[in-house]
């Protein structure tokens, strides 16, 4: 008994710190966004983007939060699917910065597409929540 103790001491401290790491919690955060995006679920899209959101496409078009929002809900952008690669985050208190390449099944207006991107976003903790602050995307060489 004295020798396991140790071991689920060390097992219940390793889970405590790094189960709702930052990190974790963020890629929960990034997940989250994709299936709302997908989904088109504008309920979600608000919560897990701020009010002053940058949303940049690799494109050049640049978005506010009410467009980016509207515009998935519409159609006008839809992503049928959402693959995240070579993920890397940096954090620096409140502040995380992502990048990723992302590809995806697109329908933008009822036109089926492919996209393969780079991005990189922003996020800010809000009241305790991850929070998407700005976006810009790029095309990949």
């Amino acid at each position: 008994m004295k020798k396991i103790l140790p071991f689920l001491f060390i097992l219940f401290v390793s889970h405590t710190v790094f189960a709702d790491s930052p990190a974790t919690e963020l890629e929960q955060r990034i997940n989250a966004l994709s299936k709302a995006m997908i989904d088109a679920d504008e309920k979600a899209l608000q919560s897990l983007t701020a009010t002053a959101l940058n949303y940049g496409h690799s494109s050049g078009r640049v978005e506010d939060q009410k467009t980016f929002i509207s515009n998935l809900v519409n159609g006008s952008s839809d992503f049928i699917t959402i693959e995240l690669q070579e993920q890397n985050i940096s954090m620096v208190g409140d502040i995380a910065i992502v990048r990723h390449i992302l590809t995806g099944d697109t329908n933008d207006s009822g036109k089926p597409g492919s996209v393969r991107i780079g991005v990189m976003m922003v996020w800010q903790k809000q009241q305790g929540e991850w929070t998407l602050l700005a976006r810009q995307a790029f095309k990949l060489s």
